[in-house]
């Protein structure tokens, strides 16, 4: 038996058939309304079918404030959890076991899409385009303390749908540059409050995020999306990368999450996230998953070194719908095109 078709079996986290993760990723097909269709089940339950351990669901919006992408599923009402049922009863028909990740864009938004300016922890806005109406990032509105737990709220208010449709976990979208990641990261975070400055005060939103979710959900059915570490036309890192580290992830673990995800963001692993596991592995206590740019070889060594639990791939999943079984017997992977972006298949 590989490392990769093990059971994983760690009581800080939900049980998984193996170590092999779909990573999320936006796909905008959802419905009108923004509720997952019988399209989005169907595409789901392949990759659970093929083998997939644990599939993290593309980013799904807890709510208006924070949409910036076309046709992104939300989970913001009880019609958008139902919706998703179908979705988890396929997969679970595979054998699979699937995450629904919560996300919040702050500053990454656009009012075309929220009908208001954005918020973030800073009004200063983001430089570039929205990639989904080629307009620039507004100027955003920077949240005031007390609006804090509003958001939080939005937050554990879909965790819980998420696990009533019958999710098996979800995932907290912290990286990226999304709204969390826009605390944390000192380079666009320019609070006076408690919020900013030191590198407890940049850590706290984050914190209180999961100290609210985790307070209505089971802590072994929460994980969470970083990416201290990527590329962006460069190496592009958290200020103080180490002393957060070092406050940020015992903390989490304090708290009771079950999983991390330390995601690179399309970038070369061993240069940024298999970098940050090596940091974070000793101070988390529950179960850590990373990957995506991996070889099957590459992954099977990085999950005997113990750095990591499971491995997750992105894009390889888009184009191998069966990427385990075909690791498995040791098949040529279909690269991935962006022409299979356009195609729920």
């Amino acid at each position: 038996m590989t490392m990769l078709s093990k059971p994983l079996e760690n009581p800080a986290f939900i049980a998984l058939r193996n170590r092999t993760v779909m990573s999320a990723m936006s796909r905008s097909f959802a419905d009108a309304e923004r509720c997952a269709t019988d399209e989005m089940a169907a595409y789901y339950a392949r990759r659970a079918a093929g083998g997939a351990g644990l599939i993290l669901t593309e980013g799904t919006l807890i709510h208006a404030s924070g949409d910036g992408w076309v046709n992104a599923p939300y989970i913001a009402e009880a019609k958008h959890a139902d919706a998703w049922r179908k979705v988890v009863d396929a997969v679970h028909a595979e054998g699979g076991a699937i995450a629904c990740q919560l996300w919040h864009m702050g500053r990454i938004s656009h009012a075309d899409f929220t009908g208001d300016a954005p918020v973030s922890s800073t009004n200063r806005a983001a430089a570039g385009v929205n990639r989904q109406n080629n307009k620039p990032y507004g100027e955003p509105r920077a949240l005031e303390a007390h609006e804090m737990p509003t958001i939080y709220g939005y937050f554990a208010d879909a965790a819980e749908r998420a696990l009533d449709a019958g999710f098996d976990a979800v995932e907290l979208h912290m990286g990226h540059g999304y709204l969390p990641d826009q605390f944390m990261d000192g380079q666009v975070n320019d609070r006076t409050d408690q919020y900013g400055g030191s590198v407890e005060n940049r850590c706290r939103f984050a914190l209180e995020l999961v100290e609210a979710v985790t307070a209505r959900v089971p802590g072994s059915k929460v994980m969470a999306r970083i990416s201290p570490s990527r590329m962006m036309g460069g190496l592009y890192e958290w200020p103080d990368l180490d002393a957060m580290i070092a406050h940020l992830i015992p903390a989490l673990s304090q708290l009771g999450l079950g999983a991390l995800d330390v995601s690179c963001a399309n970038s070369p692993y061993h240069e940024t996230a298999g970098r940050m596991v090596r940091k974070i592995r000793p101070l988390f206590d529950g179960v850590i998953v990373a990957g995506a740019s991996l070889s099957a070889d590459e992954a099977e060594a990085e999950l005997a070194s113990g750095m990591v639990d499971a491995i997750t791939w992105g894009r390889a999943f888009i184009a191998n719908p069966d990427l385990v079984q075909k690791i498995e017997q040791g098949q040529e992977l279909t690269p991935f095109d962006d022409a299979m972006r356009s195609t729920l298949v």
